[in-house]
């Protein structure tokens, strides 16, 4: 796979790109074969809706009887078997999407326990166990919502046992996050997420499971409602707007906590009846018909980023063989020189400002540095080719999207170059 040629007496190493994707031929073609299967689903949601012209236009002021937004939360609800669904972009972040779900269906005196150990860094402060003194006081914790998490198994793994032990009656809700965020545990598969959801239920049938989806939306034939969860939340930048919706998120499942969220969004006696939507229904129908043949391309293009970097001699989590869950690739560098290089890399391919060189700084939510790659079309879209990482032991970069496969090997093809 790797070869060194000599070259006026210097060595330089080649990589067969072709010789690669021949030996991935059988995780593409299951790849493709999840696509066809989500496409599928999409069109029959749109087809049953009977999505029309009409329904790219919204109203003014208040936003009150909009039969575009109708139409278009019945068309999320359906694609994510949930009974209902809240697709607004009012929704400033995936963040702020999953804020509104917790507030929305959490009370002080109310339990959250986390099932895969710390959630991601934002979201810790959404809880309350980060952030300085004003942000925790506006945090679950500081509204009287008590918090508790499983403890990973071995620092990687869910520990089943524990979260037997930890499920009563006294939990409210349980969060699973489906993706690894800044950790270095698993990512969490459509079958792990129905053992939690099982455990739960069995130990306390009450008890809400909600899940945030992520990163995770079309990249199996399944979808955490299917499997026994009560309400999933995820951005709109990310998976499920294809690449081309500019602002939002969704909730779904279901009917009575999606509505507590709407509430949360909005406010009591308003909840999802309110809200104008500025033109942007079409988009997001549209962004929703494309995202499955998108998420298929940086799934693709994550696959390969596995197999060059662990052909090269680096770790990458999850290896290429392995069945995906999300569109997240990870690469262990073990030093900060190597992350920094390839966000640098990333960022000198993308089609907007290729010109600059991303550094390591503090950004709001996080506590160590991030150094963050995404020339993108859509301020903080993950879903197009981007890459982060924290500077922080192991230095791992998190590389994510790619609307298209192409520029994905582009990347990589100067990336072997340089590392």
């Amino acid at each position: 796979m790797i070869l060194v040629l000599a070259d006026k007496g210097k060595f330089i190493m080649y990589y067969d790109f072709k010789k690669a994707e021949k030996e991935l031929e059988k995780e593409f073609d299951y790849i493709n074969e999840v696509r066809d299967y989500n496409q599928r689903k999409v069109l029959e949601a749109f087809y049953d809706n009977r999505v029309a012209p009409e329904h790219f236009y919204t109203v003014s002021g208040y936003g009150h009887d909009d039969l575009g937004r109708e139409v278009l939360d019945k068309t999320f609800a359906q694609v994510f078997k949930a009974e209902k669904a809240l697709v607004r972009i009012h929704f400033a972040s995936g963040t702020h999407t999953l804020a509104c779900a917790l507030f929305g269906n959490l009370r002080p005196g109310d339990k959250l326990v986390s099932v895969a150990g710390a959630p991601y860094d934002t979201m810790q402060e959404v809880i309350g166990t980060a952030g300085d003194k004003e942000t925790k006081r506006s945090s679950l914790i500081g509204q009287g919502v008590l918090y508790d998490e499983v403890p990973l198994l071995n620092g990687s793994d869910v520990d089943y046992d524990k979260l037997e032990q930890m499920i009563d009656e006294t939990v409210t809700m349980v969060l699973i996050q489906r993706s690894k965020g800044y950790s270095t545990r698993k990512s969490l598969s459509i079958d792990d997420i129905e053992r939690i959801c099982k455990i739960v239920k069995s130990k306390n049938p009450e008890c809400i499971c909600f899940v945030d989806n992520c990163y995770g939306e079309f990249v199996d034939k399944r979808e955490p409602l299917e499997v026994g969860a009560d309400l999933i939340g995820g951005s709109l930048i990310k998976n499920p707007g294809g690449g081309i919706v500019e602002a939002g998120g969704y909730i779904a499942g279901k009917e009575l906590y999606v509505e507590r969220a709407a509430n949360r969004l909005t406010a009591p006696g308003i909840g999802s009846e309110g809200g104008a939507m500025f033109n942007q229904h079409r988009l997001i129908f549209q962004g929703l018909f494309m995202a499955p043949s998108v998420v298929s391309e940086a799934v693709k293009g994550a696959v390969l980023a596995a197999k060059v970097f662990e052909d090269i001699g680096f770790n990458s989590i999850p290896k290429h063989d392995e069945k995906r869950t999300d569109i997240i690739q990870n690469i262990i560098f073990g030093e900060a020189e190597k992350l920094e290089e390839f966000c640098r890399t990333i960022q000198s391919l993308s089609p907007v400002n290729g010109y600059v060189t991303p550094i390591p700084e503090y950004i709001p939510g996080y506590e160590d540095k991030v150094i963050m790659a995404g020339g993108t079309f859509i301020e903080g879209s993950t879903i197009e080719l981007s890459a982060d990482g924290p500077m922080r032991a192991p230095y791992a970069v998190y590389m994510q999207g790619g609307l298209n496969y192409a520029h994905v090997k582009i990347c990589l093809e100067e990336m072997v170059k340089k590392l």
